[in-house]
């Protein structure tokens, strides 16, 4: 939505930039979206996928900027190994975040593990229509959902359809938690399936079902899975992010 002003703004304002955090097509038209994205403007994305996006569209010439994780807020507090079966989820009422298809896919396993803890965290006020069996959690703190979601929780699930980037997965596997999501795009950037967590399609809830019944059957998995991801997303530092950020922002016109 800025782009327009950005491009009306004078040359006597500076260089003009355009960070890439999303392909927003449920943002708005998908004409207008991309016919943004090959405005005049000096780019940077923060995730491999949304650079691959910008090739299709044109747009050779894209700065790599990852978004970064905190490692000294976001980190272990309670030990990967023995921690029982919960699952946190982050909620959001937007139809792209998938939490439809998360709610399916956790029906799904739940009928092969009715004991099975579940918690949900998200901005909305008052408790969205969510099967009562799962916790919720309004607009917690920061320091809660470390704490007491993250650092709780054996797995970290993420259905959406697309995510430029993916930013709570990332925090959730700097505290432990193994990944389950669907192949958002953006999250490709520290999940390889397989190895730092488990992808499957997006609006698919029985595929994300089948590949949550596989980490809570094998404790060496979820426990492989988690460590892989962790160490992978220590990579995500702010302080590589800023350097790239003002390489980017100093570089020739």
């Amino acid at each position: 939505q800025t782009v327009r002003s950005v491009l009306e703004c004078p040359a006597s304002k500076g260089d003009k930039f355009y960070l890439l955090q999303g392909y927003e097509i449920v943002m708005g038209p998908k004409e207008l979206v991309e016919e943004t994205w090959r405005a005049p403007l000096r780019k940077a994305a923060v995730s491999k996928w949304l650079i691959e996006v910008g090739r299709e569209l044109g747009c050779s010439d894209i700065a790599y900027v990852p978004n970064a994780i905190d490692h000294e807020r976001y980190r272990l507090m309670r030990p990967i190994e023995g921690r029982h079966s919960r699952i946190a989820m982050t909620f959001s009422k937007a139809p792209f975040k998938g939490a439809a298809d998360g709610i399916e896919a956790l029906e799904i396993v739940r009928g092969s593990y009715p004991n099975l803890e579940v918690v949900f965290f998200g901005l909305t006020n008052l408790r969205p229509s969510i099967p009562k069996w799962i916790e919720y959690y309004s607009d917690p703190s920061q320091e809660f959902i470390i704490q007491d979601i993250y650092n709780q929780a054996s797995i970290f699930l993420s259905s959406s359809w697309s995510e430029g980037f993916a930013l709570p997965p990332a925090e959730a596997a700097a505290c432990g938690c193994a990944i389950v999501a669907t192949d958002s795009g953006g999250i490709r950037d520290y999940v390889e399936n397989g190895v730092t967590g488990l992808l499957s399609p997006p609006k698919d809830p029985k595929s994300l079902a089948e590949n949550l019944c596989r980490v809570l059957d094998s404790e060496d998995l979820r426990v492989r899975l988690a460590l892989a991801g962790k160490k992978r997303v220590t990579e995500l530092s702010w302080e590589r992010s800023t350097d790239l950020l003002e390489d980017f922002l100093s570089g020739p016109m």
